[in-house]
């Protein structure tokens, strides 16, 4: 706080104070150099499957990358990767699991005993479940840690930025009229946590007819190039509605996708890093 005495005794917010929150800090195993959040301010806009093709296009072009899914209420990351084997430890490390392609995951549905059942966390032991993600598990050493964050602007999202050495944050949207209020939440939230924002990805933003070729806005017409300029942020890239990944990504074969449509994005988060 702007305001602070640094005396905690008789502070409202002391419990939640960022000056007290203790640091998660890596292994002396691992190194990670660029640590990537992908936000959405609501559910069901695509966010975990732009996180995945975020992350394989990056193997693609030959960095080391890993994935902490942190929607530990509703993991869906290993799912995309085909990967059904549950992690194991070692000397007080975790070992995450490896994708076909060489992509290191780590998620709640790792360590459940069946991938069904729920958890059903209070914010706290979901918070340490996450700082447990980045401290414990061997990640060794990597370029890029994309962290598919829960939706919304609560205690996990929180957790993870005051915690985690977050570098960048992209911010997954649709072309919906609610578009504005939830990506400004998601754009203050960054703010206030000093965290510097890429830009955003438009999910679903058109269906292309397989007859001519046409742009079809299946949500109706976008209004996010105005929002952007009133708000001061990048576009990184408006992906389609493509059937045949979709079904890839049911599969568990989100490595066999393609979209270029993704490149821009992908290379937003290149030039952050270099």
């Amino acid at each position: 706080m702007a305001d602070c005495n640094h005396d905690c005794s008789n502070c409202a917010q002391a419990e939640g104070c960022a000056s007290k929150i203790q640091k998660a800090v890596l292994n002396d195993r691992s190194h990670i150099k660029r640590i990537v959040g992908v936000l959405s301010g609501k559910g069901g806009v695509g966010k975990s499957y732009i996180t995945s093709l975020l992350a394989v296009y990056l193997n693609r072009a030959g960095y080391k990358v890993g994935i902490m899914d942190a929607d530990i209420t509703g993991p869906s990351i290993p799912k995309a990767f085909g990967i059904k084997d549950k992690a194991y430890g070692e000397d007080n490390l975790i070992f995450p699991l490896i994708s076909k392609g060489g992509i290191k995951v780590i998620s709640a549905n790792c360590l459940l005993e069946n991938d069904s059942d729920p958890i059903v966390w209070r914010g706290p032991l979901l918070g340490g479940l996450i700082k447990q993600f980045y401290e414990d598990v061997l990640w060794e050493d990597l370029d890029y840690l994309l962290i598919d964050m829960p939706p919304g602007t609560g205690d996990v999202a929180l957790t993870v930025f005051q915690q985690l050495p977050v570098d960048d944050l992209i911010i997954v949207t649709s072309p919906q009229d609610l578009v504005s209020l939830i990506v400004t939440k998601a754009i203050k939230m960054a703010q206030m946590m000093n965290i510097k924002v890429l830009g955003v990805i438009e999910n679903m933003s058109y269906l292309v007819c397989p007859d001519c070729g046409k742009k079809i806005p299946v949500f109706g017409e976008s209004h996010l190039d105005d929002f952007a300029k009133d708000m001061k942020f990048n576009i990184l890239a408006r992906l389609p509605l493509v059937s045949k990944n979709t079904e890839l990504v049911d599969k568990g074969l989100v490595e066999q996708v393609s979209l270029d449509e993704i490149l821009p994005a992908v290379s937003a988060v290149e030039k952050a890093g270099e």
